[in-house]
């Protein structure tokens, strides 16, 4: 169980990344593809070509974690829905994960499978 800050937000690359990646090449990914600041205290997620491993990228404080994930059996669901929501201002290199979706993600959950129910999310501009 991951327990995030408000303040932290949640990046998932689209493309495949080279499980062989490591602190320096991921950072690298970040500042280059997304146009991001590594340092930034978000966690960025890399899925491997077969979405069977993933990679958490963050800083914590005085240097970078890597968290890594491989499944012995089946994949990593990344919904098809998030994948279109990709973030046009990057070139839609990255999407957020809302925290929620990211431990679906970490526990196989499958988000088609589930209904939400209807929450207040701050955002509306309706009044």
């Amino acid at each position: 169980m991951l327990l995030l800050p408000a303040s932290v937000r949640v990046y998932l690359c689209v493309e495949p990344t080279d499980m062989r990646k490591g602190f320096d090449s991921l950072a690298g990914i970040v500042r280059e593809r997304f146009g991001d600041d590594p340092l930034s205290g978000h966690l960025f997620l890399f899925a491997s070509k077969r979405a069977d491993r993933l990679k958490i990228l963050w800083w914590d404080r005085d240097g970078f974690v890597i968290w890594c994930k491989r499944l012995e059996r089946g994949t990593f669901r990344v919904p098809a829905d998030l994948r279109a929501q990709r973030d046009e201002s990057r070139d839609g290199a990255r999407i957020e994960l809302p925290r929620r979706e990211l431990a679906m993600l970490l526990e196989g959950l499958d988000r088609k499978d589930l209904r939400f129910s209807r929450r207040f999310s701050g955002a509306s501009s309706s009044p």
